[in-house]
Parts: C-alpha cells; sequence; structure tokens
C-alpha cells in the first residue's frame, strides 16, 4: 500500500501531469472568456438583421417545445474561435520549432550524458533510503568507497 501511495505521490509530482492539468484549467477560462465575447459582442450583432432584437428564424416551435438554433450558432462561433486562436497560437509555431529542429536550424534538447544519468540514479536511490549499487560497506575489503 505505502508503494502504491508513494506511485502515485511521484507521478502527480512529475513535471508532465502539473502542465497538463494547468493547460486544462488555462483552456477552461480561454474557453469561458470567448464565450463571453461571443455573447456579448457577436449575439448582439447578429441580433442586429432581426426584427426586434431577435435573429430571424432563431427559434422554431414544434408542439409547444421551443427548439433556438441561435444558441447552437452561438456555440458553433465560440468553437471556431476557440479553434482559430489554438491552431495560430499553440498548434502552428510548434510544428514551425519541429520543422526547425529537423532542418538542423534549431537545435534539438541535449541529451543528458552517462554521468548526470548516473548521479540522478544516486540521488533517487538515496532519496529512497536503498543501497547505491556496486558500493561497498565498511566491511567489504578492499578499502572502497562507503556510504554513509
Amino acid at each position: 500500500m505505502l508503494n502504491t501511495l508513494r506511485g502515485f505521490k511521484d507521478f502527480i509530482l512529475r513535471g508532465n501531469v502539473i502542465d497538463l492539468s494547468v493547460g486544462i484549467v488555462v483552456g477552461a477560462a480561454f474557453t469561458a472568456l470567448v464565450g463571453s465575447f461571443t455573447e456579448a459582442f457577436i449575439k448582439p450583432l447578429l441580433q442586429l438583421f432581426g426584427a426586434n432584437g431577435k435573429l430571424p428564424g432563431g427559434a422554431f416551435t414544434i408542439n409547444g417545445s421551443t427548439f433556438d438554433w441561435s444558441l447552437f450558432a452561438n456555440g458553433l462561433i465560440t468553437f471556431a474561435i476557440t479553434a482559430a486562436v489554438l491552431y495560430f497560437l499553440v498548434v502552428m509555431p510548434m510544428n514551425k520549432l519541429a520543422e526547425r529542429r529537423m532542418k538542423g536550424i534549431e537545435p534539438a534538447p541535449a541529451v543528458p550524458s552517462e554521468e548526470v544519468i548516473l548521479l540522478r540514479e544516486i540521488r533517487d536511490a538515496l532519496r529512497g533510503g536503498a543501497a547505491v549499487p556496486g558500493a561497498r560497506t565498511p566491511t567489504d575489503s578492499g578499502g572502497g568507497a562507503t556510504v554513509g
């Protein structure tokens, strides 16, 4: 049970999960912003073309049930604005960066050296309370390094 909780803690504290959760929150806030923009500016602009401030044919009634398709049109405009902004501000720059890396203009992220990887493994082992692989204890012969 303790290993499961430790694994979950490691998973949550990993940068990718935190970045993902921040992205979701920012995306939700951005969607709300675009929704309020379409509600405050686009919808009144569309209503200018209708009589009495209503969209022409913006709703229809069947057997006493009203179907307001103008709400769907407003949602469609919200989606189109959100998708366009994400494409031009996120997807396009990332594609350009990947293209530059493929051409060799932009250097790829440096891979850590084997020494750095080994030092990270030792650090992680010491944090976890495990013995460092290959380390000698004071009872070993040969006068090797000790852990302590």
